[in-house]
């Protein structure tokens, strides 16, 4: 198997990030945050041990990118977010609705001009990941239209984001501080969850901005500024990659629509180097968006395979739809991940270890009939 000095990303295999947590991590969470009854440096050991765990099973699946499986997170973009300079997460009555369940009532609030600290504790994340593991160690955080999309506007303080450009000025940012932070510390394959694109075509949610008086159309078009302007000055040794799906929350979701109101700003706006979208139902629409998908070093993994449910999908009916792909977009310029993660919450979708294991799995041999390989 190559290593990551010989074989760089972007790579025909990969995954979002979020892998589901062993019980053992659940307890020593619930014991350290809820019991009071370890403390720090007992939880950071049994986190230490599953990352190390989850590493050797990425790489023995024969993935050449691996995460920590956001083992020290609750929530895939709330840890993040409530460790920036200006932001505090607030625990309330109702959580956000999914279809058919309902997220925890945490709430992001900005309560004073954004930064991004230097202490930030996702960079000795990504450092400890970068000590285990023996190819491309690749940390995602939520992109910069979380921040945004995510805080109702009651719950953003400073008068001087009643003028919503400089709110998306100090963004922008925030974010290229954090880009350049995670460089410093050796990242240089770092990856955005930027999943409001897809929210902002759903025919419900635009009516909803439409509503309260925003144009939905421009919100993309803001969100697509906003992160352009965020990793414009990254080096050019640093890949940066966009996740985009509907909701995953205990294999539930919350939006739907193809991805056509937000293609060609995703595509063409951001700068994004490597694009992993939703496409395991017909929530996520047709492949049609993919034409927008420029010509050149850019990257697009379609997300055929689920996470929501462990039902193997089969390799044949795989390799079919990548011919469909391959009708809008160079195949040269396409490869394999699942559509989401598998824990996009501490609380994971409901699969087993196993059925992750062998989604992987699938993941790599895709790669490998359709490519030849996970780093052609």
């Amino acid at each position: 198997m190559p290593s990551a000095t010989t074989a760089k990303p972007p790579y025909r295999a990969d995954h979002v990030g979020s892998l589901l947590r062993p019980e053992r991590v659940k307890q020593a969470r619930k014991r350290f945050f809820e019991d009071k009854s370890i403390d720090r440096e007992e939880l950071s050991a049994v986190e230490d041990e599953a990352i190390r765990e989850t590493v050797r099973m990425q790489q023995n699946a024969g993935l050449l990118a691996v995460t920590d499986g956001e083992m020290r997170r609750s929530f895939w973009h709330y840890d993040f977010m409530g460790a920036l300079t200006g932001f505090e997460l607030v625990e309330r009555d109702e959580g956000v609705q999914f279809h058919g369940a309902k997220l925890r009532p945490i709430f992001p609030t900005i309560t004073g001009r954004l930064d991004f600290p230097d202490d930030h504790p996702m960079l000795d994340h990504y450092k400890y990941l970068a000590s285990v593991t023996d190819v491309t160690p690749k940390i995602s955080i939520p992109g910069p239209s979380c921040c945004h999309f995510r805080t109702a506007k009651d719950d953003i303080h400073p008068k001087e984001y009643r003028d919503v450009e400089i709110l998306f000025d100090d963004l922008a940012k925030t974010y290229a501080k954090a880009v350049k932070a995670f460089y410093d510390a050796g990242c240089r394959y770092l990856q955005m969850d930027d999943i409001f694109f897809a929210y902002l075509c759903d025919p419900k949610i635009r009516a909803q901005k439409a509503a309260e008086g925003t144009d939905p159309d421009w919100l993309i078009s803001k969100y697509a500024r906003v992160m352009h302007d965020a990793i414009a000055a990254r080096p050019d040794d640093m890949l940066i990659a966009m996740h985009m799906c509907r909701g995953n929350f205990q294999s539930t979701w919350v939006a739907e629509g193809a991805y056509d109101p937000a293609a060609d700003a995703v595509f063409n706006e951001t700068g994004i180097d490597v694009y992993f979208m939703e496409y395991d139902s017909e929530r996520a629409g047709g492949l049609e968006p993919l034409r927008l998908l420029p010509k050149g070093r850019k990257r697009m993994l379609p997300g055929f395979i689920t996470t929501k449910s462990g039902e193997l999908e089969k390799l044949d009916d795989l390799k079919r739809k990548f011919d469909a792909a391959s009708q809008f977009a160079d195949i040269g310029q396409l490869g394999i991940a699942p559509q989401c993660g598998f824990a996009s919450t501490e609380e994971g979708n409901k699969i087993s270890e196993d059925d992750q294991k062998r989604k992987l799995d699938l993941v790599v041999r895709t790669a490998e009939a359709i490519w030849g390989g996970v780093d052609k």
